[in-house]
């Protein structure tokens, strides 16, 4: 259990949150989101300690347990991974320690002899015979090889890293785990293991992420960090965004009698209380949803960006054939034999075990780089604007945005960039900011205003969530959902691709997987498992 009390933190004149009285109880997961910059991390980190509030106070349960996904990579540099692994439990490491250095004396004395008595009686209540044997069984159920077990951190690579630490925060089920994005750079497998770890989580688990399947997937509670405020709802990410829309419409139409108002809402409630399906949360947060006040649903101020593709001219029977298409990048083959052809209406999830195959396939469309052999070529009809995975060279020029936007339009009148900049939520002095200093979310919205610019019946999108807060992420995804157009696109967003795509191109060194399919089935299907094992063999 975690208790905030009169909880706030500012930094010079800028106050992130203050007045926040919460407590968090074990057994729920609470998804915790917000804009970028509204103070995410930030919370967690006082929840850890590692920052300390402005003012207000932040209590365990009496000897409880608190673990931290640790996002730097080289501070275990010369452990190996059990080591790694086994100190995430740092009281449990401590007696470890003390004890095994007690055995190495020479000069053991009866001191201490009790002493290591008194430190094996501690070993044992905190099951510590089983410690390494749990230890190696989350390192191989993260996908983590027996071989790299006893293996110096320095010497694995960083993907492997990822998982290591995340074994690390897990260890020894801590009473009170936080967790900072936590599904960056895991593949898909690994992504399900967790979801499945967690719904079933005894203990209390905080988490911010930007991935909204994971949230949904094992959220009992949603923490909105908001304008200064922090405030907590019941359901997972889905049902606070879908509520808060409601919510939004209904503040709109101000002439609607409250007993209507009420009513939609119950009935909203209780419709999505009969939609909760995943986990063994499942019954638990279905009864918290229909004991839910309607009174607490309220519109979210956050904004969304006006993201909308209006092609200019209806897409015609062939989009795309591609043949024998074949790549390889320091002598390690990407993808070969590649044989499709696109068809109106198909919006396609490109796959691979490699990131880099998806990139350089996107790159060959787009004729930015060459093939090793092969063709492809696009229909008649096709007009298409690709959002590129690294976009740092359109961002080398002191240009503000106006002027940078204006490059890419046939019309650069300020007045109708600005309604375009405004779209992405630039507003006021923000449209005369010089590219060169954009983060990197603002620099996705102006790539997507780019896109959006040219009026495309065809979107080539390598990793569209990267970057995005997650107003931006959904704002896109309903985009694409109703988009008439066709969509190329690869992403590590489980939502985007489920919610989008109808087809899946999986490419291998040995040909591809091509499915007709939902991205759901595809990634639990038992012979799609087979055969994937087998074409990257």
């Amino acid at each position: 259990m975690i208790t905030v009390d009169n909880l706030a933190i500012q930094f010079g004149k800028r106050t992130l949150f203050q007045d926040v009285n919460l407590k968090f109880t074990a057994g729920n997961c609470y998804g915790v989101i917000g804009a970028n910059g509204a103070g995410k991390s930030t919370f967690l980190r006082m929840l850890s300690g590692d920052l300390d509030p402005t003012r207000g106070n932040i209590s365990f349960g009496p000897n409880e347990r608190l673990s931290v996904l640790k996002q730097d990579h080289f501070e275990f540099d010369e452990c190996t991974a059990l080591d790694t692994v086994l100190m995430g439990h740092d009281k449990l490491w401590r007696v470890m320690q003390e004890k095994n250095a007690l055995y190495a004396k020479a000069d053991f004395s009866d001191e201490d002899g009790i002493k290591a008595s008194e430190l094996e009686a501690l070993f044992a209540e905190m099951d510590g015979w089983n410690a390494e044997s749990d230890a190696a069984a989350l390192l191989s159920g993260l996908g983590i090889k027996e071989n790299l077990h006893h293996t110096l951190m320095k010497d694995i690579s960083g993907k492997e890293k990822v998982r290591i630490l995340l074994a690390r925060a897990l260890f020894g089920k801590p009473d009170n785990l936080l967790l900072d994005e936590p599904t960056n750079d895991l593949d898909v497998e690994t992504v399900m293991w967790l979801e499945n770890y967690l719904a079933t989580c005894e203990n209390t688990v905080l988490v911010v992420s930007h991935d909204r399947h994971f949230l949904d997937a094992v959220s009992t509670h949603t923490v909105d960090i908001d304008y200064g405020k922090v405030k907590l709802f019941a359901g997972s990410y889905s049902f606070w965004y879908e509520s808060s829309q409601l919510a939004l419409r209904q503040q709109a139409q101000q002439n609607k009698k409250a007993e209507e108002k009420r009513k939609e809402l119950q009935e909203f409630i209780q419709r999505f209380s009969a939609n909760v399906s995943k986990s063994k949360q499942a019954t638990s947060r279905r009864k918290m949803l229909e004991k839910l006040n309607v009174e607490e649903i309220q519109a979210s101020t956050r904004k969304y960006p006006g993201i909308i593709f209006t092609p200019e001219r209806e897409v015609g029977n062939q989009i795309l054939e591609v043949r024998s298409l074949a790549k390889s990048i320091d002598g390690t083959t990407l993808f070969k034999n590649v044989d499709f052809d696109i068809n109106k209406d198909e919006k396609v999830i490109f796959l691979s075990r490699d990131p880099r195959a998806m990139t350089a396939f996107f790159e060959i469309l787009n004729d930015k780089e060459q093939p090793d052999s092969g063709a492809f070529k696009w229909g008649v009809t096709v007009t298409h604007a690709y959002l590129p995975l690294d976009n740092s060279s359109f961002f080398n020029t002191d240009m503000n945005l106006v002027d940078w936007l204006g490059q890419f339009s046939s019309d650069t009148t300020e007045s109708f960039i600005r309604g375009y900049l405004g779209k992405m939520l630039f507003s006021g002095e923000e449209i005369y900011k010089k590219a060169s200093v954009l983060s990197g979310g603002e620099k996705m919205r102006c790539m997507i205003s780019k896109m959006m610019l040219k009026n495309a019946n065809v979107l080539v999108l390598d990793s569209p969530a990267n970057h995005l807060d997650l107003e931006s992420i959904q704002a896109f995804n309903n985009s694409l959902k109703t988009f008439k157009g066709n969509v190329l696109m690869a992403s590590h967003d489980h939502e985007f691709i489920q919610t989008v795509c109808n087809r899946i191109i999986e490419l291998t060194p040995n040909g591809v997987i091509d499915k007709l399919m939902e991205y759901d089935e595809y990634i639990t299907d038992e012979n799609i498992k087979a055969l994937r094992e087998k074409m990257y063999r």
